[in-house]
């Protein structure tokens, strides 16, 4: 293992914890995300993946199927994503990041792992689950954001960031930078 594969295990249980304590009733129920539900949170991070995973190895991208089950093509996107951190030649390859080109392995840990943990909180909170995050995770993903506040105000990016409560801990300042509401 190295450390994108320790990092991407890491984040991605988290999410695959979550997803797993989704109950049928619950893949319909509204998530913080404005008009996505707790499915539609999951096909996001699935559809994520699946990009990721068509520019590493080729082939096309697919969205989430209305009839695919969703925490099926989780779980199959997730340990593509893990075989590719495991891989030393598919972390090097350069690609075309949110930020330019980069290194495969810089992508997942920056962005791939920043996108799974706040959906996971996202998730979590649709479907009244556990929102802890791993605070160092959190740490580091707040603190790469940072300087990009201007690029992820973007429509369909993040919303306007809030102000966080006096005395918040470092993930709800975290998911207020992100303009949700913890």
């Amino acid at each position: 293992m190295n450390d994108v594969q320790d990092s991407y295990r890491l984040v991605s249980s988290g999410f695959d914890a979550v997803v797993k304590a989704v109950t049928p009733d619950k893949w319909g129920a509204q998530s913080p995300c404005e008009q996505w539900t707790a499915r539609d949170v999951v096909a996001h991070v699935v559809e994520g993946h699946r990009g990721m995973i068509a520019e590493v190895r080729g082939g096309q991208s697919e969205p989430l199927g209305a009839d695919e089950d969703p925490r099926q093509a989780w779980e199959n996107a997730s340990r593509a994503i893990d075989e590719i951190t495991g891989d030393p030649e598919a972390v090097a390859k350069e690609m075309d990041g949110p930020t330019g080109r980069m290194p495969v392995g810089q992508i997942i840990a920056q962005f791939v792992n920043m996108d799974v943990l706040v959906h996971t909180w996202d998730l979590a909170r649709t479907i009244g689950a556990d929102e802890s995050l791993d605070e160092d995770t959190v740490r580091r993903a707040y603190e790469a954001l940072k300087p990009m506040d201007a690029m992820i105000r973007q429509p369909y990016v993040f919303g306007p960031k809030l102000e966080p409560p006096m005395g918040a801990d470092v993930q709800t300042e975290f998911l207020y930078f992100l303009g949700r509401r913890a």
